[in-house]
């Protein structure tokens, strides 16, 4: 019996329990970097390109900003927290020990801030071949901007659909340029309500305006390439799976302690960022736009609602009317 007890003990004891998680965590690690692209071998050099990274403060937007300021690109920081952006900026330099990066503070929730950023970023670069439309909320009740636009659509879609528009010009005028939109497997438990982007529309459930933002944000990178074929700018939607990053923290405690618990099975933004910076960065997706791609950097077929044509047109109207679009000069 005392052997027995010695056994259970060594077995089921704390350090053989940790012991497992990590083996664990290796195991899942080794797994992602089997059935990922690899970043290694890809030769892409960005000296003299111009990037825009939304998020890139932390999580998956630092660290492909990071990736693509060493490949040689000027990067755009992008980021709503100045401080936090700041923080991000200095430690990717010290990191790269390179200064061909820059901070500009925008708020994608606001309608106004986008604007003014993006008037700055066009008097300092005319040119941008890169924009990735990164950063994202979730965990937010259905909450009104002073704008009148839902707190959760306005920065996950409308923000990212203004954004590009207002930079639409620059795109073009890099001669090839590329738009990534990162999106979610969660798309798929969303539908497509105009009515969301004011607060209104049909019930939701827990999480679901963050579902149905991405789905709308799905369904936005194929009507922008439909409307871009020709330009030499593609456009393209990416899932970059479970990530572990700050993307919880406006969910109540007991969901972040238990994502917390999931995070040693999951990619960390390292992992994350690996298949936006495939659609960054990959040679053989020139000329590819309109697609969305899953976590393991394969084409696949979005929502079914993201696929309807008609839906992605009315969705456009109703987008176009509530940022003003079609009053400007």
């Amino acid at each position: 019996m005392l052997l027995w007890s010695l056994l259970s003990t060594l077995v089921w004891g704390p350090g053989s329990v940790l012991i497992l998680v990590l083996l664990l965590r290796l195991c899942v690690r080794l797994w992602h970097k089997s059935h990922l692209w690899d970043l290694q071998h890809c030769s892409t050099d960005l000296t003299g390109k111009t990037a825009v990274v939304t998020g890139a403060n932390s999580g998956i937007g630092k660290v492909v900003a990071q990736e693509l300021a060493r490949r040689g690109a000027h990067v755009i920081l992008a980021c709503r927290s100045f401080k936090r952006g700041k923080q991000a900026l200095a430690e990717i330099q010290a990191a790269l020990r390179c200064n061909h990066l820059l901070l500009g503070e925008v708020d994608l929730s606001s309608m106004a801030s986008i604007r003014g950023f993006a008037r700055w970023l066009l008097q300092e670069y005319p040119e941008i071949h890169l924009l990735v439309n990164n950063a994202a909320v979730c965990g937010f009740p259905t909450t009104l901007t002073p704008e009148g636009l839902d707190l959760t659509f306005a920065t996950n879609y409308i923000g990212p659909f203004l954004l590009t528009n207002l930079l639409k010009g620059a795109l073009q005028r890099a001669g090839s340029a590329r738009v990534v939109n990162v999106s979610s497997f969660q798309q798929t438990r969303g539908y497509i309500d105009e009515g969301h982007l004011t607060g209104a529309g049909g019930p939701l459930t827990f999480n679901q305006n963050y579902n149905c933002s991405k789905l709308l944000l799905t369904s936005f990178t194929g009507e922008l390439a439909r409307r871009l074929q020709g330009t030499g700018v593609t456009v393209n939607s990416v899932d970059p799976g479970v990530v572990y990053t700050e993307i919880m923290k406006h969910f109540s405690w007991p969901y972040r302690f238990l994502f917390w618990l999931v995070s040693f099975f999951i990619k960390d933004p390292k992992q994350g960022a690996v298949p936006v910076l495939y659609l960054s960065l990959a040679k053989e997706l020139d000329g590819i736009s309109g697609k969305y791609f899953s976590s393991s950097c394969v084409i696949s077929p979005p929502s079914k609602a993201a696929q309807d044509p008609q839906v992605a047109q009315s969705l456009w109207n109703a987008s176009v009317q509530l940022t003003n679009l079609d009053k400007m000069d």
